[in-house]
């Protein structure tokens, strides 16, 4: 038996269920294989396509026996895999784990603990105990995503169909609903991740922090994507996850001290670096979101100084004018 061809972890599990359904000698429909794998009929003709192309799976349909195999004797290729290629999709999984209500978590354990009945046992046991501990991750502040509303959002994007979304917006501390054409699934940091698509309440592109989103539905009307939108492009424009504004030239200095945090990292698309004598630097960019930028040079405490523009300067000096005042009030 050849090696499968490279396949998500998703789908491998998605083929391996599909399979046992399939020799169960129950009559199969593709209605009843979409419930059980709790997925749209779509992806089920596209997955037992995939079995007829690239397996060469001797598949059959008739209205009395459903879906079956003309040849019981036919199997599914090996699926062979290093103990490398295993421990990475474990890690992987302890990953996933890290950030609490991902979408793929349960999936993925499910697919690596299947694997992992090809490997000897004490050779398992080994990998789950390396990865167990010897590499811990840690996400920071957790977040909650719904798994239902994520794989909603993938198969309406993946379809170019709309949807209606009742979504919660922090900065405002309101509720609205919205049709919105998904455009792209972003995920920021590993922990922050959004919805960006054409907002047809605000007429242009915006995000939607997809753990905010408190309700969702996929309508029956699909669009069509603006041929000139990039979606490497458009992300290049922004600093960190705002996006809004025109992008405008921005410089930073930052102290000897903090410089070499600067040095070690490439923090926008953009950017350049001046050094000084003194070594200080001089961060140069070109984007939009100052409001993320200000929270990001304020981190910096007195080691950054925005030297342009006017407007991410002043947004600076108000916050640390605003917080001295607190702080006045507190020490009073």
């Amino acid at each position: 038996m050849g090696k499968t061809a490279a396949l998500s972890p998703r789908r491998l599990e998605r083929l391996l269920q599909m399979d046992e359904l399939l020799r169960s000698k129950k009559r199969i429909t593709q209605p009843m294989l979409a419930e059980k794998l709790e997925v749209t009929q779509r992806t089920i003709r596209d997955d037992l396509r995939f079995l007829e192309d690239r397996f060469m799976a001797p598949l059959d349909y008739n209205k009395k026996e459903g879906w079956f195999y003309t040849d019981d004797n036919w199997r599914l290729p090996s699926i062979s895999l290093s103990i490398g290629e295993l421990f990475a999709l474990t890690l992987g999984a302890r990953m996933l784990e890290s950030y609490a209500g991902s979408a793929y978590e349960k999936e993925l354990r499910s697919s690596i603990e299947r694997l992992s009945e090809r490997l000897p046992e004490q050779t398992w046991i080994n990998l789950q105990q390396l990865a167990d501990e010897r590499i811990i991750f840690r996400s920071g502040a957790e977040m909650k995503l719904d798994p239902e509303i994520w794989q909603n959002l993938l198969e309406a994007s993946r379809q170019s169909k709309r949807i209606w979304i009742h979504y919660y917006a922090a900065t405002r501390n309101q509720y609205s609903e919205r049709v919105v054409e998904p455009y792209l699934l972003h995920v920021y940091r590993a922990t922050n991740p959004y919805l960006i698509g054409f907002c047809h309440k605000r007429q242009e592109m915006r995000w939607f922090r997809t753990d905010r989103i408190q309700q969702i539905k996929v309508l029956d009307e699909t669009f069509e994507r603006d041929p000139n939108f990039n979606a490497q492009t458009y992300l290049d424009q922004i600093f960190q996850a705002e996006v809004g504004g025109k992008p405008v030239p921005v410089s930073i200095w930052f102290d000897a001290a903090n410089a070499p945090f600067i040095r070690e990292r490439r923090w926008h698309v953009t950017q350049e670096i001046t050094e000084h004598e003194d070594g200080s630097l001089t961060l140069h960019l070109v984007s939009g979101g100052l409001n993320d930028l200000k929270r990001w040079v304020l981190g910096y405490g007195k080691g950054a100084v925005v030297k342009e523009p006017v407007e991410l300067l002043n947004l600076v000096k108000a916050e640390v004018e605003g917080m001295s005042q607190l702080y006045q009030i507190f020490t009073n």
